[in-house]
């Protein structure tokens, strides 16, 4: 069950196309590498977007 912090940041990333969503994990990717513990909960919130983008790439394209 995701905190109250990271719930609304996962259901915005879980409506997002696969491009979208890895510009988005690559980005705080990179500032979560460039300045460490910037922003609270940063890992969890990598570990959730990247079971979204890998969940992504096992969906079936939407017609």
């Amino acid at each position: 069950m995701p905190s109250p912090i990271l719930a609304p940041l996962l259901d915005f990333a879980g409506k997002l196309r696969f491009p979208q969503l890895f510009l988005l994990t690559g980005a705080i990717f990179v500032i979560d590498l460039l300045v460490p513990d910037m922003i609270p909960f940063v890992d969890e919130i990598l570990l959730g977007l990247a079971t979204l983008l890998l969940a992504n790439l096992r969906r079936p394209p939407e017609n």
